[in-house]
């Protein structure tokens, strides 16, 4: 009897939650019924007059109407969308600079398709329970929600409506933050914005627009007062098959992305970076792991855009497969080269603007640049295509580089136009350098500092070995060469590192896991610590062997020689430059470019002076990271500056140059480039890295004081009753005093800390001061005398006037 009673209760409560249930799925039915009748059929919305593009997502479109329909295989998958500007003002960036990237997933909430944007920057896997709590923290943002305007019954296929999408004042997708406050953009004119065409690939979609912004400080065209640019969103399908990654190792150069996996078994949040490259995996894994050279699944292809210039283009090849060698060390044979476009007939649906190639795109364009951007899967910083920017007048960069840095001892470079093979071969090495962006390789500013100086005058050594180790170096050319060396080989080329550093990132461990494989890769570095060749160098700003434009281990010895060459440059640029009929804009063009590479030179050597050599190491590793350049290197450079820079600089003013080119300006030249010299050595960071390296090191340290004592064996070294200052020496007094007065002020006003170049200073508790403050009161007393003494009524005006300026300070200074 009880036994039927509780089956009696059972069969009460089931029957209660059919009847519930049915109620539910009744009422679920009934909504779902109704939603679908409020949307119209298929073929109402997409109807006869549309075009349709098929790809990713069949992309119809009639007049400024834009639907996507979308198969719901692709629903929740995830996309990267990356926003570049394809065309701009002049003064708002450049075609093709990427301003945005992020992971997009399409999402079905009922009625409405909802585009979220994901994140990896915070991970778990999803197997552990931390994971509940990662998704929790890492909410997916609603980029934008679309109606679904219909369904296709044969597919179950989504379609949308994305006009407004694209023609919206959307950030995430447009104008970046940056450059709207710069330009003072107050709304999106919608009027005078559209949608100018969506392309779909099998695996991408091309959304081109025209957005106007309403401006307060346009660059150009200021009566219109609007900024009207062209935005390309690309929209690419991530792989289902992940790369396995590749974990950063700081001592070797690559472009890397970071994550924090909260999974890891670490007893705190640990950052994880992975390196950005190429999945290449060998065809035969068997031979490869015998060490016999393989092909790749899937090789790095790059093509010509259709718009190249024939002549050009062979040698933008060249430049690409230059890299084969160097993947040869990684063990692949052919994992990269380059093939022309397709003609029509050959290939009908090719497109550089499709995401399956990449192109090295030519732009008719009066920007001076070439860039080597990489779009790359942020789960795993495998690098999914690249498109290289090249734009038509970085030939002129490069013949001004080439003139400038190697006329004096190379005819080839004497002339305002090169010969073809010659401007070709600038090509394919500024061709090799951007790819090698491509393939995930950042700039090694401190590669050029394995060569010896005395090297680079040898025919033998550069010829093999070129400027540099690495062609991913700002070395450029070989201006250390002088007449009597007959060097004849002036260009960086793919070299000792670049292969060393493709070994290390793509070399393939079939059977090692991401943290295993990590063993032998560290391994690899620590074999070649200590020699230069294998070296990455970051570029600081205050590590003199990784600096920008710089060659050789000694700057200088290497300004030394690179100045004797401008020397020798000026008095023949006049003839070199001719050209029959012409004015003298390109006299003028290249004269401004000696006086800019003699400014690098001063740069390179004003680095030494509180300088700090870096070398990245690990635990594993013995020494000091962070080593303070020694005092007779940095008194070597003030000892450069007083003799080329704060002396005599007759070799700049060429009158028969200049007279040619402008009306006024050499004494003012000549002014900013010695102040361009005492601005740097002033640098607030540099002289906080001198207080502390004067702690730090006593005796052997290079201190304020005697920088300052040095400087003024040159500066001041007229300071006498009988001498007559001379303009020049009277501006460079001037410039100094003022330089001084001016750091005192700014010291004072300055109550909180200020960071430069990674120095914390808090000016009104630090040594600087008082430093200053002792200069001016010390050269004061010294004005005084000879001012009375002097009877040269410019150097006497001269003096008293200085007098006053340093009285005015530090009285402004005590009545504060």
């Amino acid at each position: 009897m009880k036994t039927y009673k509780i089956m009696k209760i059972f069969l009460s409560i089931y029957i209660l939650f059919i009847i519930s249930f049915n109620s539910s799925y009744s009422q679920k039915n009934k909504k779902d019924s109704e939603e679908k009748s409020k949307i119209k059929s298929y073929n109402e919305v997409v109807d006869s007059t549309y075009k349709t593009d098929e790809g990713l997502f069949k992309v119809h479109s009639k007049m400024n109407k834009y639907l996507y329909e979308i198969h719901p295989n692709l629903l929740n998958k995830e996309m990267l969308m990356v926003t570049r500007i394809s065309k701009t003002a002049n003064g708002i960036g450049y075609g093709g600079q990427k301003i945005n990237s992020q992971v997009l997933r399409w999402e079905k909430k009922y009625d409405k398709i909802l585009l979220r944007i994901v994140s990896y920057e915070n991970i778990a896997n999803d197997s552990l329970p931390i994971s509940i709590s990662v998704k929790n923290s890492n909410f997916e943002p609603i980029l934008y929600s679309f109606d679904i305007e219909t369904y296709n019954l044969k597919d179950s296929a989504v379609v949308i409506d994305v006009s407004s999408f694209f023609t919206e004042d959307i950030k995430a997708i447009g104008f970046p933050e940056r450059r709207r406050k710069q330009l003072k953009i107050t709304s999106l004119d919608k009027k005078r914005s559209f949608i100018e065409s969506i392309k779909s690939y099998p695996i991408n979609i091309e959304a081109r627009n025209v957005l106007t912004y309403k401006s307060g400080a346009p660059p150009s065209l200021s009566n219109s007062q609007t900024v009207s640019l062209e935005i390309n969103n690309s929209m690419l399908l991530l792989p289902e098959d992940k790369m396995k990654p590749r974990l950063r190792d700081r001592r070797v150069g690559y472009f890397s992305q970071t994550q924090t996996d909260y999974g890891l078994d670490e007893q705190k949040a640990k950052a994880t970076t992975y390196i950005k490259r190429w999945k290449l995996i060998p065809k035969d894994i068997e031979a490869y792991n015998r060490g016999e050279l393989v092909e790749p699944i899937k090789p790095i292809v790059y093509y010509i855009d259709p718009a190249t210039p024939e002549k050009w283009r062979k040698y933008l090849k060249q430049g690409v497969e230059d890299w084969q060698v160097a993947f040869e060390e990684a063990g692949f044979k052919n994992a990269i080269f380059c093939k022309y476009p397709p003609s029509k007939e050959e290939d009908p649906d090719w497109s550089p603007e499709d995401a399956r190639y990449s192109v090295i795109r030519y732009f008719a364009s009066d920007i001076q640049n070439a860039y080597g951007p990489h779009t790359a899967d942020p789960r795993t910083g495998e690098i999914l295509e690249s498109d290289i920017g090249w734009y038509h007048n970085v030939m002129n960069l490069l013949r001004n580089w080439y003139l400038v840095q190697t006329a004096a001892v190379n005819e080839s470079s004497r002339s305002v136009k090169f010969e073809d093979e010659v401007m070709g071969q600038l090509v394919r090495f500024v061709s090799a350098h951007e790819v090698g962006h491509t393939i995930g390789l950042p700039h090694n500013m401190g590669s050029s500092y394995a060569y010896p100086v005395d090297s680079l005058r040898s025919k033998n050594f550069t010829s093999n070995h070129g400027v540099a180790p690495s062609i991913m170096d700002y070395a450029r050319f070989n201006y250390v060469a002088q007449p009597e060396d007959n060097v004849s080989n002036f260009y960086p080329m793919v070299g000792t590192y670049d292969k060393w550093s493709v070994k290390w990132g793509y070399s393939y461990f079939h059977d090692e896991t991401t943290k295993s494989e990590q063993k032998t890769l560290n391994e690899w570095v620590k074999s070649h610590a200590g020699d230069y060749e294998y070296w990455f160098g970051y570029y600081n700003g205050i590590d003199p062997r990784s600096q920008t434009e710089s060659i050789g281990d000694d700057n200088m010895k290497a300004s030394y020689y690179g100045l004797e060459n401008l020397k020798r440059i000026v008095p023949n640029i006049i003839k070199w430059s001719y050209e029959e009929g012409k004015d003298y804009d390109d006299l003028k063009e290249l004269y401004l470019n000696v006086v800019s590479q003699f400014r690098r030179y001063i740069g390179h050597v004003t680095t030494n002076v509180g300088g700090i050599l870096e070398d990245i190491k690990s635990y594993d590793q013995d020494g000091p990271v962070y080593v303070h350049v020694n005092k007779e290197q940095q008194k070597r450079a003030i000892s450069f500056l007083n003799s080329y820079v704060f002396n005599s600089l007759d070799w700049m003013v060429n009158y028969e140059v200049l007279e040619k080119i402008e009306n006024i300006g050499s004494v003012e030249r000549i002014r900013q480039i010695q102040m361009y010299a005492l601005n740097r050595l002033f640098d607030y960071s540099r002289l906080a890295r001198m207080i502390e390296n004067e702690e730090k090191n006593k005796t052997s340290a290079y201190t304020i004081n005697e920088m300052i004592k040095d400087l003024n064996k040159s500066i001041w070294k007229n300071l006498n009753s009988n001498s007559v200052i001379s303009l020049y020496e009277r501006n460079l007094q001037k410039g100094y005093i003022n330089l001084l007065i001016n750091t005192l002020k700014e010291s004072k006003t300055q109550s909180t800390y200020s960071k430069r170049n990674g120095a914390n200073i808090k000016f009104d508790e630090s040594d600087i001061r008082p430093r200053i403050l002792s200069e001016l009161i010390f050269l004061q007393k010294k004005i005084k005398t000879i001012a009375k003494q002097s009877k040269d009524v410019n150097t006497k005006d001269h003096l008293n006037y200085l007098n006053l300026l340093i009285s005015q300070s530090t009285e402004n200074m005590l009545s504060d």
